[in-house]
This record gives C-alpha cells, structure tokens and sequence, in this order.
C-alpha cells in the first residue's frame, strides 16, 4: 500500500522552511571555518635569527627579530657543536656562555651585553631581541667576530623552537631561509 503526499501549500511551506533552515546551517559552518582559518593565520610570529656586522663601528650584534603578527614564546633553544648538543638551560639560558664553552678565548672579551633566552619568554611584535653586543672596541669586536666565524666553520648550528599564542609549534636554525613549522 503507497502512501500517498498531498501537496498543500502549508506542507510546501513548511518544507521550503527546512531547506532554508538547511541551507542556513550549513553557510553558517563554512563562515565559521573560514573565520576559525583566518584567525590562525592573523596570529602567527615569524622569528629570524639575524647578525650585524659594522666593522667601522667595532660592533657585532647577535638577536632574533619577530617580523610576524603576534608573540613568538620560546620553548627550547640549543647550540650544536661538534657532535654535542648544548641546552641552554644547562648555561642559565645564556647563549653566551655556551660560546665560551666552545671557544675559551672569548672569556676575556670586556665590552659585552649579553641576554638570557629564557623558556618562556615572549618576543614582542616587530622587535629585535638582542642575544649578544659588542660595541667600541675594536679588540673586542674582532675576537667576536673571528670566534663565530671559526665556530661556524666548524659546525656550529642553533635551533629555536618558539610557538604562537595558539600553541602551533615553529622551529629556525641559522641553516634555515625560514621558520619550520612542528607538528
């Protein structure tokens, strides 16, 4: 026995209600998804690990410079050198000792600023986050400069591994063009 539909006009009515219903939730979760995608992508630090080299100044800047939109927060950074990895943490986060570590003859540098990359630290927006400096002496500048470069030349490698405020996980190494992301 069929079962037999009379169309009448609030059964057109109604139908035509829950296809725009239909319709509705569907358009409503395709903008949330788009909104949901561009949020990520408006939140997303891009960290360089940047050099400056002014021999006519005697000064030699090493630092990482957020270029992206939105904090970069430090998870892990570690120096690779001849085979050894060297977490920071081991040398008060600072990037400094490790090079002393490594290369014994910048102890006696004097005119030097160096800073700590602490687990968790944030790096703001458009900023530059200086690692190490050495400014007016020429002495000192020179040891720097020639250490790295004898450092570099030997292998040595840094990684960061940073995240955004939405946890998506990024690496740069001083081999890399860009950040890496993990995950």
């Amino acid at each position: 026995m069929a079962l037999k539909l009379k169309w009448n006009s609030e059964r057109i009515l109604s139908m035509t209600a829950m296809v725009i219903s239909f319709i509705t939730l569907i358009i409503f979760i395709y903008q949330t998804n788009l909104m949901s995608r561009q949020n990520y992508l408006s939140i997303l630090p891009y960290l360089s690990l940047s050099t400056s080299d002014n021999a006519a100044g005697n000064s030699y800047v090493l630092s990482l410079e957020n270029y992206g939109v939105g904090p970069a927060i430090i998870e892990r950074v570690a120096i690779m050198h001849k085979g050894k990895v060297f977490d920071l943490t081991d040398f008060n986060n600072e990037v400094y000792d490790v090079l002393k570590n490594r290369m014994p003859a910048m102890d006696s540098i004097r005119a030097i600023s160096h800073s700590t990359l602490d687990r968790g630290m944030a790096i703001p927006v458009n900023t530059s986050y200086r690692i190490l400096e050495v400014k007016n002496s020429k002495k000192d500048y020179l040891l720097l400069r020639n250490s790295l470069r004898q450092l570099l030349e030997e292998g040595l490698y840094f990684e960061v591994i940073y995240r955004s405020i939405q946890n998506e996980r990024w690496r740069i190494t001083n081999d890399t063009e860009g950040p890496e992301k993990l995950d």
